[in-house]
């Protein structure tokens, strides 16, 4: 196994830039100046993994050649044996080691450790669509809850039957956006479902959009392009509902987009709701349009997040959820509504992983 040569000469650039930052962070001048300092430990703690893994890994190739050199001068039948048993060893860890580099030289996505608004609304299947997409709601709830995040409700649109038309959610915590964002796209249920006689199993389906959460310095947004409503709250939601004018509906005048809430009794926190789910959908927008062109690109990886593709069917009366991006089949449905989501999740990413490396790898 010969060590990759425009691996080797990424990998020693990293190095030389961390022992940069290294030298300019010791610096006085740059330490007394607090915004400067703290974007060099951002970068220094970003590269740090991986100038560690590389010198793991240089450290590794030296003991291969020198395991090999002296297997080549071993006389001895038995110390070669050992020698032998020595290179085999030193090259697979070698190997272990060139292929974790490679996973940490992958280009990382700069929303990952961002919370994220979830979006779930109804699709074709009418009131069963709507029961569907609540347990959806309830599966991602006890997802997050598993995970210590926050859950923060912004918009519910509740159907006749008890079920959901449409949910918005803040969902934060560091790397939320890392874990959901490959729940984005048609979610299909296929069940007998309470009022059907006949015995016959019913597909409905709900979509689920997942959007990194925007801070103001992503989107910029002026007072007046806003038009901002208040009305009283109307639903389940306690003495304040109806009595108080708290529910805000804001319109981005530019977009068109628009979006209310009203799950607080305080009209100023419905507000900062609502904005916080505007600049995500403005965010998720902008970038829509910028990366119209890559459709190719995107392709190569797990799913598009097109809320039109069909990513998941969970099956009732087979107790089994297929995910049909990588294939993946699991006989443990009522498991997964409960919120254990990590084996899907962690196949996803994996995928998504593999795809991305073999992107990247040199074409023969």
């Amino acid at each position: 196994m010969a060590a990759d040569p425009s691996l080797l000469s990424r990998l020693e650039k990293i190095e030389s830039d961390f022992s940069g930052l290294a030298a300019r962070m010791a610096d006085p001048e740059v330490a007394g100046d607090v915004e400067a300092y703290r974007q060099l430990a951002t970068r220094y703690s970003e590269l740090e993994p991986l100038v560690l893994a590389f010198r793991e890994y240089r450290g590794c190739r030296v003991e291969l050649e020198q395991a090999r050199e002296m297997l080549s001068a071993e006389a001895d039948a038995e110390m070669r044996e050992l020698a032998r048993e020595e290179v085999a060893t030193l090259e697979s860890r070698c190997e272990q080691l060139e292929a974790r580099l490679r996973r940490l030289l992958l280009p990382r996505n700069p929303d990952d450790d961002r919370g994220a608004v979830l979006e779930v609304r109804a699709g074709t299947g009418g009131d069963e669509a709507t029961l569907f997409a609540a347990e959806l709601i309830r599966m991602y709830q006890r997802y997050a809850e598993s995970r210590k995040w926050g859950f923060d409700l912004v918009e519910l649109s509740e159907s006749e039957i008890g079920g959901i038309k449409e949910a918005v959610v803040n969902v934060s915590g560091k790397g939320v956006y890392s874990r959901l964002k490959f729940e984005s796209g048609v979610h299909r249920v296929q069940r007998v479902p309470a009022t059907e006689t006949q015995g016959r199993v019913h597909t409905s389906a709900a979509t689920v959009a997942i959007l990194p959460e925007a801070e103001d310095v992503d989107v910029e947004i002026e007072e007046k392009d806003l038009r901002i409503d208040s009305f009283r709250s109307s639903g389940p939601g306690g003495q304040s509902v109806n009595k108080t004018t708290s529910a805000v509906r804001i319109t981005h005048l530019p977009s068109g987009l628009v979006v209310q809430c009203q799950d607080e009794k305080s009209w100023h926190k419905n507000r900062a709701k609502a904005l916080k789910v505007l600049r995500a959908r403005l965010l998720d927008k902008q970038r829509s349009e910028q990366q119209a062109h890559q459709a190719a690109t995107r392709r190569v990886q797990v799913g598009s997040g097109d809320r039109s593709e069909k990513i998941r069917t969970y099956n009732f009366p087979q107790n089994r959820v297929t995910d049909h991006r990588i294939k993946l089949t699991l006989h443990r449905l009522e498991a997964i509504l409960m919120g254990e989501l990590d084996e899907l999740i962690d196949a996803l990413a994996t995928a998504d992983e593999a795809a991305r490396l073999q992107a990247e790898m040199p074409s023969e």
